[in-house]
């Protein structure tokens, strides 16, 4: 199954963690990722403590854990690979997401790209 298959079939929470430069730590709830390719994916983001931790720092790790009985999931260890702020253009891409979530606060929208470093499963 493709990572971009995944995402859209498995209900689960997503948890993005970043540390800024001098390694103070910050988790996060996050939407699943938008999938680029199998190498890239994506997050839409406020200009709040994770984003930037990712300013500071590129690496970053998302957890997502499935929905269900056990611990089952994946690991996505990231760096940074762009960034994308033009608010159309984001407004766009959104809209191809098939699972959208709305935000209500007027702060500017960042959407992240992220290059996979590495992938494993929840437990192992």
């Amino acid at each position: 199954m493709s990572l971009a298959e995944y995402f859209r079939a498995t209900e689960g929470i997503g948890i993005l963690a970043t540390s800024d430069s001098a390694g103070n730590v910050d988790v996060a709830i996050y939407s699943r990722p938008y999938v680029i390719d199998e190498n890239k994916i994506a997050f839409s983001m406020l200009e709040r403590t994770s984003f930037a931790n990712i300013g500071s720092n590129p690496k970053a790790a998302y957890m997502f854990i499935e929905r269900g009985e056990g611990y089952n999931g994946k690991r996505l260890y990231l760096v940074k690979a762009g960034e994308e702020t033009d608010q159309q253009r984001i407004e766009e891409i959104k809209s191809q997401h098939s699972k959208r979530h709305e935000s209500k606060t007027d702060s500017a929208r960042h959407f992240v790209y992220f290059s996979i470093e590495k992938i494993r499963p929840l437990v192992g």
